[in-house]
């Protein structure tokens, strides 16, 4: 009995904390099979640890998953520099009315953190200042804390962070928006989009809207960002539904924000999210690469 639980009790603990290990790890990465990965390599790591001398058990976890997230960062950026056409961020499930908050952290920060708009501005961010950015505001970690996972000086830390917020500040649209307004906005465009309804697709996007595809090279999708809202509602009415076969569209919560899946015979085909700014639609979101939603399969 002695020793099934010298087994049983780090991986019942590794458990406690590992929902907060990815969110982490999804943050820095943008991908959620990177990030399975790299809670995946932390377990292992905490498996094979002399767990018995270890008191704060989530801060050497996420101290070890932060660090394996960055050096996962730094091999999948140098991927995106050959990627094909834009590149977003997986499309990452989420329920954050019924998820748990970890301590020190904010809902609607937490919320925020996740949101598809941030992540896509976290990308321009060095390795060092995403972590710091992360875990600081997106968790509300000490700076001493982060100091420690980083193994650098305090000093360098709060720099890192200033740096990173004033950058997130500069490029990160911050608007004020209503969740049941955007499900709205939301339905309205996908009734309009289907229809190909031309007019209905422009009463709903703003007149600056832009579409951002992201196919990998491997779907349909445009490979440049289409701007202006006359521009994205005629190619939305252009393609229309008729081109996937036994098309089903489902209403789901991804980032934190409603968004469609589209699926062709039961399988994930596209999904779209979309930024709401003062009762319009700004950006269009648009995910076709298969590697990137299948996970979403119904």
């Amino acid at each position: 009995m002695a020793a099934e639980n010298s087994t049983t009790a780090p991986a019942r603990e590794f458990q406690q904390h590992r929902d907060v290990l990815l969110a982490v790890a999804y943050r820095m990465l943008g991908r959620v099979a990177d990030a399975e990965d790299v809670v995946q390599e932390a377990w292992l790591r905490w498996s094979a640890a002399d767990t018995t001398a270890v008191r704060d058990a989530r801060g050497y976890l996420v101290r070890t998953t932060t660090r394996l997230a960055i050096d996962r960062l730094r091999q999948v950026q140098a991927r995106k520099e050959t990627y094909v056409g834009p590149w977003l961020p997986e499309p990452f499930p989420t329920d954050l009315a019924a998820a748990p908050v970890p301590d020190g952290a904010d809902r609607v920060v937490l919320a925020e953190s996740v949101s598809l708009a941030l992540l896509v501005v976290l990308e321009s961010l060095s390795p060092l200042e995403r972590a710091v950015f992360v875990l600081r505001e997106a968790f509300g970690y000490p700076y001493t804390e982060i100091a420690a996972v980083l193994e650098r000086a305090e000093p360098a830390v709060r720099q890192l962070a200033g740096r990173a917020r004033r950058h997130v500040a500069e490029r990160r649209p911050r608007f004020e928006v209503d969740p049941a307004q955007q499900r709205d906005l939301t339905e309205r465009f996908l009734a309009a989009a289907t229809a190909g309804d031309l007019e209905g697709l422009l009463a709903v996007l703003a007149p600056d809207a832009r579409l951002v595809g992201d196919a990998g090279g491997k779907a349909k999708a445009p490979r440049r960002v289409i701007e202006s809202a006359r521009k994205v509602a005629r190619f939305l009415a252009a393609i229309g539904p008729n081109e996937i076969p036994d098309v089903r569209w489902t209403f789901l919560e991804l980032n934190g924000a409603p968004a469609v899946l589209v699926t062709s015979g039961g399988r994930p085909h596209t999904v779209m999210s979309v930024d709401v700014a003062d009762g319009r639609i700004r950006t269009l979101y648009l995910m076709a690469n298969p590697d990137k939603v299948a996970h979403l399969a119904p």
